[in-house]
């Protein structure tokens, strides 16, 4: 399944319009149903809300955005109120090179919820013979003992590269707190407590968000890695990872959260469901920096 650019180099009068080519089954029945549906953008952090609209062959939205039948003939991607088009928010979001797009590959999946996913993994411009593949890391904010994301371990050896001091000094922070959480003789250590890490993670390009106590706990929170822009979720802070459950069954607007945790034991992650575990992060970086 592809998006095809047309309209192109018509910036100036509402810029380029990309229609669905190659469409699914699927696709094709939840789209000619629903008629138009919000689009859920995959990043290289994970999934992120869009003004973007999917809309159907026999649909179009209004100037209010009221969907509404209409002969237009095409499965396409709508601006609906976006001030750049889909393209241009795929190339800002991986930092692809300019220059108009051919088409673009994406792979669509409906959330249970009808969370309309657009995934892109692969993109040619227009004039060049090159493909650019888009990588997808699987759970891309994990870090844990059973998954060290490719992206955390990108931004972590390019601090320590940039910025040793720090990525030691975080080390060290990062290290008490799991140490403090391991110990045998402390006890009623808080879920809070694991807050103490903030200032490491910061250096390591977390900035935790205001802790709140309820619904999640520290929203929004902000990730920004290499030179990607910033991305804003939740973080649900826990000692176990496996007590988020009661989070998962409430989420909104999407089904996307970091849980921040001293030890992972949470067996099966859902789906947009990132685990970042102290202790995993700890051992790495002591890996990487050597111990003091």
């Amino acid at each position: 399944m592809h998006l095809q650019q047309t309209k192109v180099r018509s910036r100036e009068t509402g810029g380029p319009q990309y229609y669905f080519h190659d469409v699914p089954e699927v696709i094709k029945d939840f789209l000619r149903r629903r008629g138009a549906c919000r689009v859920v953008l995959q990043t290289p952090y994970g999934i992120a809300s869009s003004p973007f609209m999917a809309v159907g062959r026999d649909h179009k939205l209004t100037r209010s955005g009221r969907v509404m039948r209409g002969a237009v003939g095409h499965d396409r991607i709508q601006q609906a109120g976006a001030t750049e088009s889909i393209g241009e928010a795929i190339r800002r979001w991986y930092g692809l090179p300019s220059g108009d797009f051919e088409r673009i590959d994406v792979e669509v999946n409906i959330h249970r919820d009808g969370h309309f996913i657009l995934a892109p993994f692969r993109a040619s411009l227009r004039g060049k013979a090159r493909e650019v593949e888009i990588e997808r890391p699987l759970y891309p904010l994990s870090f844990n003992h059973r998954h060290r994301s490719v992206l955390w371990r990108r931004q972590i050896e390019h601090r320590s590269k940039v910025e040793t001091p720090d990525v030691e000094w975080a080390r060290d922070e990062i290290c008490r707190v799991v140490n403090d959480h391991h110990g045998k003789k402390i006890k009623n250590i808080l879920e809070s407590d694991v807050l103490r890490a903030a200032g490491a993670l910061s250096r390591l390009g977390v900035q935790l968000g205001p802790y709140v106590g309820k619904s999640y706990d520290c929203d929004p929170s902000r990730f920004q890695f290499l030179n990607l822009l910033p991305y804003f979720c939740p973080v649900e802070v826990k000692k176990h990872s496996r007590n988020f459950a009661y989070q998962m069954l409430r989420y909104k607007p999407l089904p996307r959260a970091v849980v921040l945790c001293v030890d992972d034991n949470l067996v099966n992650s859902p789906d947009h469901i990132d685990v970042l575990e102290l202790a995993e992060l700890c051992k790495y970086l002591n890996e990487l920096v050597g111990k003091s």
